[in-house]
């Protein structure tokens, strides 16, 4: 199961694509694929062209990667759910479901102690 990225964690003003790619396991291609799909997703660029994200960039992208790869929404669902909910209640969303499934997995760890003490 994949492990919960803390936001809070991050520190720095901007992370390069292959930042991003790994804080998140996503392939770089996806999030330049994802970035020409979903006109909210606009990364700085710096002279040489190379995409600088912010925090909230790559919480767009953990949203977008979660509606499309984890809940089975099509690029054009989670445009559509983009548009008429907004980037703010998506990313609370995710979030919100994020850490609902971390909570899930450590309750899960703890049946699990329980269950061989027993």
């Amino acid at each position: 199961m994949k492990e919960t990225l803390n936001f809070d964690s991050l520190e720095k003003l901007y992370y390069s694509i292959g930042e991003v790619s790994k804080l998140l396991d996503i392939n770089a291609s996806n999030i330049r694929y994802w970035e020409k799909e979903f006109s909210k997703l606009k990364p700085k660029k710096d002279k040489s062209g190379n995409r600088k994200f912010t925090v909230d960039d790559i919480k767009l992208i953990s949203a977008i990667h979660g509606m499309v790869k984890e809940r089975g929404l099509t690029l054009d669902g989670a445009r559509k759910k983009l548009n008429a909910e907004g980037i703010g209640a998506v990313k609370r969303e995710h979030e919100a479901l994020e850490k609902l499934t971390y909570v899930k997995s450590e309750l899960q760890k703890i049946l699990r102690t329980m269950k061989s003490e027993a």
